[in-house]
């Protein structure tokens, strides 16, 4: 075991700190040529960390020829640092026809998909609630034909020339009149059209974040934004969601957590998701978020509010979002189609005041110009036509109906100390297992019955809880997830059973030793 000990509230990024120890390791001789390194994935887990921010440690070192990594057979130290004349970087390895073996020239891991790593391997009619994501079954795809063929014969030449970066400027204005449904306020220079909040996300991180800031993150948390700011080199500080509470402590973003963490830090940015969160499905509630506001007022902090699960109620009444809410022009507002239509449009937006917004839109443009103009002409004739709030309000009958009977089916079937709390909206619902029992262990079995979930282990910044669990529960009819729910409840009821009897056997053998 490496003696390495990371200091999370530290204002040194954790991949530094553990680029150095290691650095410091091989300099005292604790670690010599040839001696081999866990590999990331290993380390990452005995750390307690995220595994970008063992490859980040991993790449600085071998870009300094300290260790070198091999395909199939690990990762190994090159030299000792103490003065000793250190060989250079290998050429990159060949395969037996001369190819170059690209793998060796990843400046980092960070291409792996955990999420959809998951399904490897299992068939095709596996009932699936790893994927928070529309049910494909209910695309409006006639609907959308006749928007598509629209656009086409009104303007065809128009929406397949390049366009403005900031936007189409249909789509713009009937985006806006949808923010104005909503209580937002905003005009053009407000607005930004991206390929969705993944691209949000990363635009924000390009235009605010340098190497070494600190931003914000919710714990647990959406693993594709941990990815992009992680990937900028952020130093990622997280802070606790609480997803059971006493009487009078607000389910959510740990408010006191929130402030101690912005008074003991120099902080860029404050990203979360208030309604129906990923992957908890928790909603702040409205005065949690007047508090949030308040602080990041006091600390001078912008907010990023990630709306994209929003739209998706099961009630009729909404809390007010952060931006609707702002008075100080302090929050970011991003979101996107993808959750309530259209996954594979890309289309998103961003709200903010016009000073950021100009800036994204300049970084928007050297990174992809702007936004396929044929899909946001297409969305914003479906916009126009009113086809978007009747298919907001269909799916939003469909996902209220799944989120029931997947509640129903976690009462009927868990076991005793099994937790959730069920959430008004959205497509997740967080679990946790009885204290000792670990979600990736317990995926294995149930993979062989054909059911699969998303360990909580993925979500999470750092300290990760090994028994926690997400249901994705939009892509899964009520029949589907009623299955699911009690294969999952029996194969963790073999467990405990399991565990029991060893705890017997353990029992009855030191009483025979007395």
């Amino acid at each position: 075991m490496l003696p390495l000990h990371l200091q999370p509230q530290s204002h040194v990024p954790l991949y530094v700190q553990l680029r150095d120890q290691l650095r410091a390791l091989v300099h005292a001789g604790d670690l010599r040529p040839g001696d081999r390194i866990p590999a990331s994935r290993e380390l990452a887990t005995m750390l307690g960390v995220h595994r970008t921010t063992v490859a980040n440690a991993y790449a600085e070192l071998e870009s300094e020829g300290l260790i070198q990594g091999h395909v199939g057979r690990g990762t190994f130290i090159k030299g000792n640092g103490n003065g000793l004349k250190i060989t250079p970087p290998a050429p990159p390895v060949m395969n037996g026809n001369g190819s170059i073996r690209w793998e060796l020239l990843f400046a980092d891991e960070r291409g792996e998909e955990i999420l959809s790593r998951l399904t490897a391997g299992v068939p095709d009619n596996a009932l699936s609630f790893v994927m928070a994501c529309p049910a494909a079954e209910f695309f409006p795809i006639d609907e959308l034909q006749i928007c598509v063929n629209a656009v086409l014969r009104r303007e065809g030449a128009e929406v397949l020339a390049l366009g403005p970066s900031d936007g189409y400027p249909p789509l713009k204005a009937a985006l806006l009149e949808l923010l104005r449904h909503d209580g937002i306020a905003a005009k053009d220079e407000n607005l930004l059209i991206t390929d969705g909040c993944q691209q949000s996300f990363d635009l924000i991180s390009k235009a605010f974040v340098r190497p070494g800031d600190s931003v914000i993150m919710e714990n647990p948390t959406y693993p594709g934004a941990l990815a992009i700011f992680h990937g900028a080199r952020a130093r990622c500080l997280s802070v606790p969601m609480r997803t059971h509470a006493e009487p009078g402590t607000p389910l959510g973003l740990d408010l006191e957590a929130l402030e101690a963490t912005l008074a003991a830090n120099r902080v860029k940015l404050i990203t979360l998701t208030p309604d129906f969160h990923n992957p908890t499905g928790i909603s702040m509630p409205l005065a949690s978020r007047r508090k949030l506001l308040e602080l990041a007022g006091r600390y001078q902090v912008p907010v990023v509010e990630d709306h994209i699960y929003a739209r998706l109620h099961s009630r009729e009444e909404r809390i007010p979002s952060l931006k609707q809410l702002d008075r100080a022009n302090l929050v970011i507002h991003i979101d996107s189609f993808a959750k309530v239509a259209f996954p594979g449009l890309r289309v998103g937006w961003i709200v903010a005041p016009p000073q950021a917004i100009e800036r994204l839109r300049v970084v928007k443009q050297t990174t992809d110009l702007h936004t396929d103009q044929l899909a946001q002409a297409t969305l914003a004739d479906f916009l126009r036509r009113g086809l978007f709030s009747k298919h907001l309000a269909k799916v939003r009958r469909i996902y209220t109906s799944r989120l029931a009977a997947l509640d129903e089916a976690l009462r009927k079937h868990m076991p005793e100390g099994t937790r959730w709390m069920r959430p008004e909206g959205g497509m997740c619902l967080w679990l946790e297992l009885p204290p000792g029992f670990d979600a990736t262990e317990l995926l294995i079995h149930v993979k062989e019955r054909g059911v699969l979930f998303a360990p909580g282990r993925y979500f999470y910044v750092q300290s990760p809880l090994p028994n926690t669990l997400r249901l994705a529960f939009s892509n899964l009819d009520e029949k589907q997830i009623a299955r699911g729910v009690a294969t999952l409840a029996e194969m963790l009821k073999i467990e405990m059973r399991k565990r029991q009897r060893g705890v017997r056997r353990a029992e009855r053998s030191r009483v025979a030793l007395v």
